[in-house]
C-alpha cells in the first residue's frame, strides 16, 4: 500500500469531513481556496445567472454553505446578526442577534472602508454547531439543528483583558477588532485571541471551556483565519499574528507548544493576507514596509526560507495549485511555486480581491466593487493570462468578503452586506 494514502486520510481528519459540494469553512472545504466544482464555462461563454439578492447587514464576513443552507453574519441597528438563508431563494430560515458595536472597542483607523463583523463563521459537521466571532470579541456557539439556539458564549476582550494592538513602526495605530475565523480541530475550537497569555487558544467546542493556550503570546494580526498543517506527521496550526508567523502543535499532550516562529511585522498592523499552506510549505505576503512574498519550508526543527520575492498581496490570500501560486491584488498574478518566478500577470484588478480554483482548472476572481472575472489557470494557459469572461454583479462598496462556490451557486457579498446568488449552468 502506498505510504501516501494514510497521510491523506490523516489530513482529511484534520480538515474535517464535508460533502463534496459544501463550503463549511473560510476558504472552502479544504481550507485552501480549492472547490470541487466546475466553473460553468461551456467553451464559448460563462452563462451564470442571478437567482436572488438580499442584504444581511454590514461586514466583511464571507458566507458558508452547508447543503441548502447559507450561514453568514452582519451588523445592523446596533446588533450583530447570525443568519441562516435558504440557498435556493435567499429567504431567511432563522436568525439570531445580540447587542454589538459597529466597531470593536479598541477600533482605530480606516473606519470609512469597513464596518460590522469581519470574521467568517466555522461550521462543525460532527455536531451541527456554528461558531461565530464578532468584531468586539463575542465568541458564540449556535446550534443549527435548533434554529440557531445559543449553546455557549464568552467575550475575548473581557475574559482575557486583550488590549489595543500596538503602534507598528512609523505608522499610526490600526485596530480593526477581531477578524480571524475560528477553526475546529477535533474537539477544540482554535481561536486567534491575541492575549498576553496566548496568541492562540483552544476551547471545548461543546461548552466553551478553555483547553489550552499557545506558548507564544502576543497581539493578533488582521488576517482571515488560521490554517492546519501536518509537520512530519504532527498536526499543527499556523497563523500570521501581528508580529509574524506562529506555528503551534495540536497533538495530544503538546497542544500549543511552539514549533516555529518567523518575524513578519507589517506597518499599520496590516498582516491581512492569511498564511497559505501547501504540504509542508507556507506562503506569506504583505504590503507596506515588507512588500514581499515568501515561501517557507517547515519542519519540527524550524523554518527554512525557500524563496523571497518582490511580489505582494495586501489582502488576497494566495492559492497554490498544481505548481503555481495565484492571487489578485491590483493585478492577477501567477508564480512558479518552486522558484517564485513570475509566470504571467494581468492588470485590471483592485485592492479588494479573492480567488477560487475550480475543478476544471479555472480561476474565479472577485474584486474591486463587485467584479467577477473567470480566467484559465496556468494548467490551461501556461504562457499568458487568458481572461474568459467578466461581469459586474455588485456596485455598492468594497468586495472584501471572499467569493464562494458551492452546490452549483456562486455567492458574492460586499462590505455593505449586499449578497447576490448566481446559478452556475450545468454542462
Amino acid at each position: 500500500m502506498s505510504r501516501f494514502l494514510p497521510a491523506v486520510a490523516l489530513l482529511l481528519l484534520e480538515i474535517g469531513l464535508a460533502s463534496s459540494a459544501d463550503y463549511p469553512f473560510w476558504r472552502g472545504p479544504s481550507r485552501n481556496g480549492h472547490v470541487p466544482e466546475d466553473s460553468g464555462w461551456d467553451g464559448n461563454a460563462w452563462r451564470i445567472k442571478e437567482t436572488w439578492r438580499t442584504n444581511v447587514g454590514e461586514g466583511c464576513t464571507s458566507p458558508l454553505v452547508v447543503g441548502n443552507r447559507i450561514y453568514t453574519m452582519g451588523w445592523r441597528d446596533g446588533r450583530d446578526q447570525v443568519i441562516c438563508l435558504d440557498l435556493s431563494d435567499g429567504k431567511v430560515v432563522w436568525s439570531q442577534s445580540y447587542d454589538g458595536p459597529r466597531y470593536g472597542r479598541h477600533a482605530a483607523g480606516d473606519q470609512s472602508i469597513y464596518s460590522g463583523v469581519s470574521s467568517t463563521p466555522e461550521y462543525d459537521a460532527d455536531t451541527g454547531l456554528l461558531f461565530a466571532l464578532g468584531t468586539d470579541g463575542d465568541l458564540r456557539c449556535w446550534d443549527t439543528k435548533q434554529q440557531g439556539k445559543l449553546v455557549w458564549h464568552l467575550n475575548l476582550y473581557e475574559k482575557y483583558g486583550v488590549s489595543q494592538r500596538p503602534k507598528v513602526g512609523r505608522s499610526p495605530i490600526r485596530d480593526y477588532g477581531y477578524t480571524s475565523s475560528p477553526l475546529v480541530h477535533q474537539d477544540s475550537l482554535v481561536v486567534e485571541v491575541g492575549a498576553k497569555t496566548g496568541t492562540l487558544m483552544g476551547f471545548d467546542k461543546r461548552n466553551g471551556r478553555e483547553l489550552w493556550r499557545s506558548e507564544h503570546a502576543g497581539p493578533a494580526g488582521h488576517n482571515g483565519g488560521p490554517a492546519l498543517i501536518r509537520v512530519e506527521n504532527t498536526p499543527c496550526v499556523v497563523v500570521l499574528a501581528l508580529d509574524g508567523l506562529v506555528v503551534a502543535r495540536l497533538d495530544a499532550g503538546k497542544m500549543g507548544k511552539t514549533v516555529a516562529t518567523y518575524p513578519w511585522r507589517t506597518e499599520f498592523a496590516n498582516n491581512i493576507a492569511s498564511a497559505s499552506v501547501h504540504e509542508n510549505s507556507i506562503i506569506l505576503t504583505s504590503n507596506y514596509n515588507i512588500n514581499k512574498m515568501a515561501r517557507l519550508r517547515l519542519t519540527l526543527a524550524g523554518i527554512e526560507v525557500v524563496w523571497k520575492k518582490d511580489f505582494v498581496s495586501k489582502v488576497c490570500t494566495p492559492i497554490v495549485h498544481q505548481g503555481y501560486v495565484y492571487w489578485a491584488w491590483m493585478k492577477l498574478y501567477c508564480l512558479n511555486f518552486e522558484t517564485g518566478e513570475l509566470v504571467w500577470d494581468s492588470p485590471g484588478f483592485s485592492d479588494p480581491g479573492s480567488c477560487l480554483v475550480t475543478s476544471d482548472d479555472r480561476l474565479i476572481v472577485y474584486s474591486g466593487q463587485g467584479k467577477l472575472t473567470l480566467a484559465d489557470t496556468a494548467a490551461r494557459s501556461p504562457k499568458k493570462f487568458q481572461r474568459l469572461a467578466e461581469q459586474k454583479v455588485l456596485s455598492h462598496t468594497n468586495a472584501w468578503p471572499h467569493v464562494v462556490l458551492a452546490n452549483g451557486r456562486l455567492l458574492c457579498k460586499d462590505a455593505a452586506g449586499e449578497l447576490v446568488c448566481l446559478a452556475i449552468p450545468v454542462k
